[in-house]
């Protein structure tokens, strides 16, 4: 297994970075994630580390090297990172839980499969032309879909969310996949800071001209720039799978094939907060093992 991989994170004009990314990998399998804490419940960036951090522990425990059931992890995990914010607002008796977005991709055995919830988005991109884009989960969005051709009302907000990682509520994320993927496809996972400045067709036409080492950057750069003294945080992880000329000359460029099954990579950070748990739930992460497991069980029943 080959890619190259790039990611990047700027502050931008707010006084605080809550957006987190990172990507895991063992030798036939990886995980790209980025989450993006949400401004006006008490922190954020706590919700999207947790995020990650659950989401990747459990991976690592999973992946051995690969996922038996992607799609069901993806599921177990994202609910799982959801218990895991609760849980710490409870135990902090905070009066508002802390919130996040999360965009999650899993690559292996040449097929990616992806999920998201908020407006955090992936960007499917091959041979220039836009493949796939996720559909925030904003009132903006919904009324888009409702509306088709329609003109939208002035004053409806793109920052409203009906769904994000720990609310009150269950969070009601989405799935895709699996896409095989092709020689030089490119996915980039980025948050809101990136596409609100920006529109489709800069982004698509960056990545579907540089690799991702040079586009990632820019990308960045010219969110930043248009965001001017109030832009928002800025972050993106991109892949682009298996070409050759860029594997070879490029920083960021992963190969797992001389990988031992045993070997665990990852980006994600370790708990860095002085108001948060270092550890995990293990018994919440145990108990998600186990119905992931029960539903691959279950699925493998009834194919036969």
């Amino acid at each position: 297994m080959k890619f190259s991989v790039f990611q990047i994170s700027r502050k931008g004009g707010r006084e605080k970075n809550e957006d987190r990314m990172g990507y895991c990998y063992t030798n036939s399998s990886c995980l790209f994630l980025l989450a993006d804490g949400m401004g006006g419940h008490p922190q954020g960036e706590v919700a999207a580390q947790l995020a990650l951090q659950t989401i990747s522990a459990l991976y690592q425990k999973e992946a051995k090297p690969e996922l038996a059931d992607v799609k069901g992890f993806l599921h177990m995990a994202i609910i799982a990172a959801h218990r895991q914010i609760l849980r710490y607002a409870a135990e902090g008796d905070l009066n508002d839980t802390p919130r996040t977005t999360l965009v999650v991709a899993v690559v292996q055995g040449g097929m990616a499969h992806w999920a998201h919830c908020g407006d955090s988005r992936l960007y499917f991109v091959r041979d220039g032309e836009l493949l796939a884009r996720t559909r925030d989960h904003s009132y903006l969005e919904q009324r888009r879909d409702e509306s088709r051709l329609q003109a939208l009302p002035a004053g409806i907000n793109r920052n409203v969310l009906y769904t994000c990682l720990g609310s009150p509520a269950k969070p009601i994320f989405d799935t895709a996949g699996p896409v095989a993927l092709q020689q030089g496809d490119k996915m980039m996972l980025c948050s809101d800071g990136l596409w609100g400045s920006l529109d489709d067709t800069e982004i698509v036409f960056l990545l579907g001209q540089k690799s991702v080492s040079v586009a990632t950057p820019e990308l960045a750069e010219r969110a930043l720039l248009k965001g001017g003294a109030s832009s928002d945080n800025v972050t993106l992880v991109a892949m682009e799978w298996e070409t050759p000329d860029a594997f070879a000359s490029t920083r960021g460029s992963v190969s797992t094939e001389h990988m031992d099954n045993e070997v665990f990579a990852s980006t994600v950070q370790a708990a860095w907060m002085d108001n948060a748990s270092d550890d995990l739930d293990d018994a919440a992460i145990e108990r998600s093992i186990a119905e992931i497991n029960a539903a691959i069980r279950r699925t493998a029943n009834r194919k036969s």
